[in-house]
């Protein structure tokens, strides 16, 4: 009788032989073809969780198979180590950001070691450390060197209370995330890259990355956005005029008003007269600071009591209002309102009591006043707009361009939605910028000599704002240029810039520059990046100008960083809440927020839940993706001690698409465990022996399975890789001793090895073979055995499916008629009686008509 698979045992053991034979380091100098297969890296925040475990294991399960196909696999893991949650930490905790981030990674490598991952740690990297950072830096300084980085002001979300600049997911309903406090629009003087040099690029190269999603793509060329425009003039009732571009200059008989920005000129110039103008432009700054957060506020405006001159009317004129939803940082600062046909506009028509007129027929509907809330964005015919009436809205938009062009007061252009990266960060836990800051010589690179500028670690977070801004020390040094008195900069760099190029340092590293070039270029680009399709936008979109702009340069000659990219889908599950009201930073406003518990911090009620500490009821959320922030992760570590790395992982493949959200499941799990013991059980059975009968059906479901997982793998559908084995193994229980059942088992280790590493390699030195099964070719095809040799053939009588015939393929057509006759069902249904007439179509069907 077989054994049970002591998972734990096997986990432990076979993960030390990989590690003692660095089996999965990667080797530079291989003849062998290369394959580079990368997940994106995690932030070390504490634990992983199950969404990680699944991540990673079909990165895995990928360079596993790509290594027993023949090909030197790249599989490095490292840690995007800097960022906000660390500061928070240190404040909440009293501790140092570099300790509690050191001490995660120390929690989640042992974590990601348990699970038997084929990794190559000895390229393991952490953003946080110089070693890493100051080669960050000195790539920022060829930028700088090369204008791709400048500094100048904008806005910016401050928190008055923190005294710290806010992410725009930091900030809710208008308060900071942490404080409460009212969010205030501030103009800091920031770094930037210009991205926006690359636009043309950075779009066209989407064409030709044939093995992302088109889903992605579109995500990408969305937030590039390049379109064609207008940019003109109006000319104002003081005499002054202002400029603004549009791309939709085809509606321009249905203007309604023009609004500028709190930041324009125009504004500023009205504001150092007018109260009423400065206490709007006050309260604008409270709001928002990116388009998306402007789409969602109330539309409010200052009527500025200056008027605008309609280009092909000047009689006709338009209010001109400063305007909460206009950026000075988009386009010009400045934009006419079509409120029939911009749901923005429309909201602020509405509001202001400002005409609506129709220049784009709806279907039929021509009418020239527009009714209803809900603007016409569609396409359709110009209407109600003179010299542009019965054009479609392409041709309308040549025609108006043309007219502004030949007229002199407007010029057709290509703008781009996309902006430059702004890059400066005022908080600590980030690599420092490594420029000085002199009264003389103005803003001057440290000397790459003079790298790593390494952060100070005796700093203190128990008085808000940036503690480099404080720190008695540091920042006062000596200006490079002239020698005299300096300040270092105390801003940091935005952490999607340690994620740009840490795919590069995995590749090549060189302790005296960031990457060895010849060495980089044999490995890149990444052939396989696997990840959350949340970073679909902007991680993808500045790795790929990181490396634009070190091919720009001369750094590189790569364009592209990844090649193939998949996007899985999330670990989901439940989430658990009760409301908590806190008062808010002015001591007056009170909030009420989720105070988010884990399931530890619940116990069963009845039909319910309540939270243990309090007693109070838990509302039970919906199903959502594992975040640590809403406390609903699942550990792995208890799962992997009970159950062990291999039932771990097989879950994570075989329930769902890789596509797609996988619900956490607990019974999910221990399906996954009965059918590892069930793989042991067929590994540690008894054999036929050599000189047994051939079992040709289950030599030919084999050969089909071998070429069938190796392309559900390479295609990333885990789930169809994972139903095929469970197919043949069922094949290999039904049949009957052989030499073919033998066989079959003796390359299901092979077949399983890439999924439950730990299961095959246990059967592979059980069964006497020599060295490692990670180290096994991935099983031959033979292509003869691909080929079906029996079919399957519908009988119908007078065109009913009565039934199916398995016979030879290609069998001589009276031969199944025969046999169709001679079938006991149809037997019956004719009673006797002679067919009128047998249809036989080759292969597939036969049709009596009785």
């Amino acid at each position: 009788m077989a054994s049970r698979f002591n998972a734990l045992k096997a986990d432990a053991a076979w993960q030390k032989v990989w590690d003692d034979r660095a089996t999965f380091a990667a080797d530079d100098t291989s003849t062998k073809p290369r394959s580079y297969v990368l997940e994106m890296f995690p932030y070390p925040s504490g634990k992983i969780h199950m969404g990680h475990v699944r991540n990673y294991t079909m990165g895995d399960v990928l360079a596993r198979y790509r290594r027993m196909t023949g090909m030197e696999v790249l599989h490095p893991m490292g840690w995007d180590a800097f960022g906000m949650p660390a500061e928070n930490a240190a404040m909440e905790k009293h501790v140092h950001p570099g300790g509690w981030t050191r001490d995660n990674i120390a929690t989640m490598k042992a974590q990601l070691k348990r699970l038997g991952f084929a990794l190559d740690w000895s390229r393991e990297l952490a953003t946080c450390e110089p070693e890493y950072y100051g080669h960050e830096q000195a790539l920022f300084l060829d930028l700088f060197a090369a204008g791709l980085v400048y500094r100048k002001e904008s806005s910016v979300n401050w928190d008055p209370v923190d005294m710290t600049v806010l992410a725009n997911e930091q900030v809710i309903d208008g308060r900071g995330w942490r404080s409460g406090a009212l969010v205030e629009r501030r103009k800091l003087s920031q770094w930037f890259l210009k991205i926006t040099d690359f636009a043309d690029e950075l779009l066209e190269g989407l064409d030709g990355l044939e093995h992302w999603p088109d889903k992605v793509k579109l995500m990408q060329e969305n937030w590039i956005g390049r379109s064609q425009g207008l940019q003109f003039r109006f000319k104002l009732s003081d005499g002054g005029a202002v400029e603004v571009f549009t791309t939709r200059p085809d509606t321009i008989f249905g203007a309604s008003f023009v609004a500028v920005a709190a930041d324009h000129p125009i504004a500023q110039a009205l504001a150092a007269e007018n109260p009423a103008a400065a206490e709007f432009i006050a309260l604008c700054k409270r709001g928002g600071t990116t388009a998306a957060e402007l789409d969602t506020q109330e539309k409010l405006g200052f009527d500025t009591g200056i008027t605008a001159a309609h280009p092909f009317d000047p009689a006709w004129q338009l209010p001109v209002y400063i305007a909460n939803f206009v950026l000075m940082e988009y386009g010009t600062g400045a934009v006419f309102g079509v409120p029939a046909h911009d749901q923005r506009d429309l909201d602020f028509a509405r509001k202001y009591d400002l005409p609506v007129r129709r220049v784009v027929s709806d279907g039929d509907v021509t009418d020239p006043v527009f009714e209803g809330n809900e603007a016409a964005t569609g396409p359709g015919t110009l209407v109600n707009s003179h010299f542009l009436d019965g054009m479609d809205v392409e041709d309308a938009k040549r025609t108006v361009i043309a007219r502004a062009e030949g007229e002199g007061w407007g010029t057709g252009s290509t703008v781009f939605r996309l902006r430059d990266w702004g890059v400066s960060r005022q908080r600590y836990w980030g690599t420092p910028i490594p420029i000085i800051h002199c009264d003389a010589c103005g803003a001057v690179a440290v000397p790459k000599d003079q790298l790593p500028v390494v952060l100070p670690e005796d700093v203190s977070f128990d008085i808000p704002g940036n503690p480099l801004d404080r720190h008695p020390t540091w920042k006062h040094v000596a200006c490079p240029s002239c020698g005299g008195q300096a300040r270092r900069e105390t801003d940091t760099l935005d952490t999607f810039v340690d994620s740009s190029w840490y795919f590069i340092r995995f590749a090549s590293q060189p302790k005296d520059k960031p990457f060895d070039r010849a060495v980089a270029e044999q490995w890149l680009p990444v052939a396989q990046y696997i990840g959350g399709v949340e970073h679909a936008i902007l991680h993808l979109l500045y790795a790929r100008f990181w490396t634009r702009a070190l091919k720009h340069i001369g750094l590189l000659d790569v364009a592209e960083p990844f090649a193939g990219l998949f996007t899985q889908g999330m670990v989901t599950h439940e989430t658990y809440s009760r409301q908590i009201t806190e008062l808010g930073s002015d001591g007056v406003d009170s909030i009420t927020k989720p105070l988010w518990l884990s399931l530890d911090d619940i116990v069963r009620n009845g039909d319910g839940w309540t939270e243990k500490a309090t007693g109070e009821a838990v509302t039970v959320g919906r199903v959502e993706k594992m975040s640590k922030s809403k406390k609903n992760t699942v550990d792995p570590t208890g799962i992997v001690d009970q159950y062990g790395a291999d039932a771990t992982r097989w879950f994570m493949l075989s329930d769902s698409p890789s596509e797609r959200d996988l619900p956490w499941s607990e019974s999910g799990i221990e399906g996954s465990w009965r059918f590892i013991q069930r793989l042991w059980r067929l590994f540690d059975g008894e054999r036929a022996g050599e000189g047994g009968s051939k079992n040709a059906a289950l030599d030919r479901k084999l050969h089909q399975s071998i070429a069938g997982i190796a392309l559900d793998i390479e295609a990333l559908s885990f789930n169809k890789a994972v139903a095929k084995l469970y197919e043949l193994t069922a094949a290999i229980e039904r049949a009957e001793p052989s030499a073919s059942r033998d066989a079959a088992i003796a390359t299901l280790m092979r077949l399983v090895a890439p999924m439950a590493p730990h299961l095959a390699e246990e059967a592979w030195a059980a069964a006497g073979n020599q060295g490692l099964i990670a180290d096994a070719p991935w099983p031959k095809v033979d292509a003869a055995l691909l080929v079906e040799d029996e079919v399957t053939i519908a009988v119908q009588v007078n065109g009913k499916l009565r039934d199916t015939l398995t016979l030879p393929k290609g069998h001589p057509s009276d031969a199944v008629e025969a046999a169709a006759l001679a079938s006991d069902k149809i037997v019956r249904i004719l009673e006797g009686k002679a067919p009128r007439k047998v249809i036989v179509v080759p292969d597939r069907l036969v049709n009596i008509v009785a």
